[in-house]
């Protein structure tokens, strides 16, 4: 993040009278939505059985944007600049 947006979310907080304890970016990522008509596809995790019963690797759909995404970034920046733009 920015440190003018840092500085911008904290400013929001004040004004409003909240306090901020904690900040996990690596969590809202996941807090973005992908567009209505974005497909995205990604590789079986570890563990979870990458072959499937036919001989083929899995192949997982994408539901929500996930750390490291190539999307995920901006996905999240669309979520949050409209609940900024409202102050």
């Amino acid at each position: 993040m920015r440190p003018t947006s840092l500085r911008t979310l904290a400013a929001i907080a004040n004004s409003a009278g909240m306090r901020m304890r904690r900040w996990d970016f690596v969590a809202a990522y996941m807090q973005g939505e992908l567009e209505q008509n974005e497909v995205v596809y990604c590789h079986a995790p570890p563990g979870y059985g990458t072959i499937g019963s036919d001989g083929r690797p899995r192949i997982c759909r994408v539901e929500k944007p996930i750390y490291g995404m190539a999307q995920a970034g901006r996905r999240w920046q669309r979520t949050l600049f409209p609940w900024l733009l409202e102050f």
